[in-house]
């Protein structure tokens, strides 16, 4: 067990790819998994690319069967798999709303399940579970994503709370925006989930434009890989793990000043949609 064995879930993009490749040459050996197996870097010493699809069961066991299999323990799980189901949360179908918690809450849900009792018997573990901002910020049409995110971080910090006494850890990553495929899918998510005639037609133009002038400024997703490291590995850990300073600003406002956060996205709001009716 000298050799330190992570898994990590949505590692074909962004922040988990980045994850995958700096564990990698931080001498670990790197279990990633994701449905779009073919963009993992693949490296016979470092990097096993397994095909996981985290809304299936079938799926998910086979993952943690080939990991235990090959290299006999698990020390990280990284449930980084997610995406943004966006649009009107009147509008979006039941279909797509069970797939969105699927893909971003009991997917993580499912995994730690199956690591705790390898975790448990060898006295030691690390549950990183990537939310975001938005489990405590919010914003029009993103009602189910930040749904998800929420529910991961009350979980997680139940399930630390019980895994404890087992050496075991679950903390919180809580990324802004990344540059990464997260904001082209949301974007266009929050177009195609609208009804023909939609009533919230103007609302998500504005969000829209809003949205993508916000991940324009993103920060890079190795920077984020960085954070995970960290949340990974820190011999005492803190339950949340944010990035940037404006990230912790939101958090904050939105934690301590809900009624000021929930004027500070009108404001926004009004802005976003006066420079939109003005193009």
């Amino acid at each position: 067990m000298n050799e330190k064995v992570v898994a990590i879930t949505g590692a074909s993009n962004g922040m988990g790819l980045e994850a995958a490749k700096l564990f990698a040459n931080k001498g670990w050996k790197v279990f990633a998994g994701a449905r779009r197996v073919e963009k993992i870097p693949r490296d016979a010493d470092r990097i096993v690319a397994l095909h996981l699809d985290v809304t299936n069961t079938d799926s998910n066991h086979a993952f943690v069967t080939h990991i235990l299999k090959e290299a006999g323990h698990i020390d990280v799980l990284i449930n980084n798999a997610g995406y943004g189901e966006y649009g009107p949360a009147e509008e979006i179908s039941m279909t797509k709303i069970r797939n969105q918690f699927e893909t971003n809450f009991f997917g993580a849900v499912e995994l730690t399940q199956l690591v705790l009792p390898t975790m448990r018997a060898q006295n030691y573990g690390r549950i990183v579970n990537i939310s975001s901002i938005g489990g405590d910020v919010y914003m029009p049409l993103g009602a189910y994503y930040h749904a998800t995110k929420a529910a991961l971080q009350q979980w997680s910090d139940v399930l630390d709370l019980e895994v404890a006494q087992f050496g075991i850890r679950s903390v919180c990553v809580q990324p802004g925006g990344t540059q990464s495929s997260w904001g082209t899918i949301a974007l266009k998510n929050s177009h195609s989930n609208m009804r023909e005639n939609s009533a919230y037609q103007p609302l998500v133009d504005t969000v829209s434009a809003g949205l993508d002038r916000f991940m324009q400024r993103s920060v890079k997703a190795s920077d984020l890989a960085e954070v995970f490291y960290k949340a990974a590995t820190e011999l005492k850990p803190s339950l949340r793990y944010l990035h940037a300073f404006g990230d912790k600003f939101m958090v904050n406002v939105a934690r301590r000043h809900p009624k000021i956060f929930r004027k500070a996205i009108i404001i926004a709001m009004r802005y976003f949609e006066k420079q939109n009716t003005s193009k």
